[in-house]
């Protein structure tokens, strides 16, 4: 039995609804227009859409990363049905709801909603250890199967522990050996993800990695070395040789931003 396209929509939306909210999204109210049906499902760090494309039949399911604010509308398709109001019925719209869920309750889902942090307003960065871990494969091409090894078998990536087991060796002997030219790239690959970095990077780079080089090398480093990165090393030398514990993350608590931007 044919059903309207306000209902189908509706199956799908509740479908999805009751796979998010164990995972702590609530459902906001947005507009819809007369050519396309939106519903939006918020969390900590991460949204999802709903919407219907009336002009080509789709239902589509997007994500994007929370802000401070809201959305930040750079919406990333995640699944695409078509729906026809003349020719679908319930069963297909049962199907579409199932599907989307199947889609956000999967262990990858979950794993990248759980790794996403919300995007700051102010000037500190986003990218956390394991990307500035990624970076280095570069350095080390080696590097890439420790960090799989490492990112399948621990949650959150220890990027503390893998740093200093891993990473801080191979940079020392990688001094030893490096000419200038390459002595500046590594400097400038940490001026940018210092930059870039949130602040569990940031203490990497500075107290981790820095502060094991050896005095030898300090003026090589900044010669190509951000003005930023080289105040923050400064400052961080206080701690040179001082035990300094892994970060603790605390659990978080599952909130939504206070306002939210509609769907662009």
């Amino acid at each position: 039995m044919n059903i309207t396209i306000e209902k189908a929509f509706d199956i799908i939306c509740t479908r999805l609804e009751k796979a998010l909210e164990p995972q702590g999204f609530t459902k906001q109210k947005v507009d819809s227009t007369g050519k396309e049906l939106v519903s939006l499902f918020t969390g900590e760090t991460t949204a999802y859409s709903v919407s219907y494309m009336s002009d080509k039949s789709y239902m589509v399911l997007r994500i994007c990363t929370m802000t401070e604010e809201g959305p930040d509308n750079q919406w990333k398709t995640v699944a695409t049905w078509m729906y026809n109001p003349q020719t679908d019925s319930t069963k297909e719209a049962e199907s579409i709801g199932n599907d989307f869920a199947d889609n956000v309750t999967s262990p990858t889902a979950i794993k990248k909603m759980r790794q996403t942090k919300k995007k700051k307003s102010d000037d500190q960065g986003n990218a956390d250890p394991i990307f500035l871990a990624k970076r280095f494969v570069a350095f080390f091409p080696e590097l890439k199967e420790e960090i799989k090894n490492e990112d399948d078998c621990y949650y959150p990536f220890r990027g503390v522990t893998f740093t200093r087991a891993s990473i801080v060796p191979r940079v020392n002997q990688f001094l030893l050996r490096a000419n200038q030219k390459e002595v500046d790239k590594l400097s400038q690959m940490l001026s940018t993800q210092y930059s870039n970095g949130d602040v569990d990077t940031r203490s990497i780079i500075t107290i981790v990695i820095l502060n094991s080089v050896d005095d030898s090398y300090k003026e090589a480093l900044k010669s190509s070395m951000s003005q930023e990165l080289i105040k923050a090393w400064e400052a961080a030398e206080k701690y040179k040789g001082k035990k300094v514990k892994p970060e603790v993350r605390k659990q978080k608590k599952m909130t939504i931003g206070e306002r939210l931007t509609q769907q662009q």
